[in-house]
């Protein structure tokens, strides 16, 4: 492999399909992140508490159109 360069490896990697590409790319990222236990967990729970305070209506939600029409304004 170490007689292989960047360009060539690049160059072969772009004659494959979108959908391959994508998911090569999605690989290659996953292998970059380091899993931290911890880091995940506090996200979990993170992630399980906005959806309970959006489903007991502690939340306003605003939509996404309303969002972009905000920062459009400022």
């Amino acid at each position: 492999m170490a007689d292989v360069t960047y360009d060539e490896i690049f160059g072969a990697v772009l004659t494959l399909p979108p959908l391959y590409r994508a998911m090569l790319a999605e690989h290659l990222l996953k292998s970059l992140d380091e899993i931290n236990p911890e880091v995940e967990a506090a996200w979990e729970t993170e992630i399980v508490n906005r959806i309970q305070a959006i489903d007991e209506g502690q939340v306003k939600l605003i939509p996404a159109d309303e969002v972009l029409q905000r920062l459009r304004n400022r």
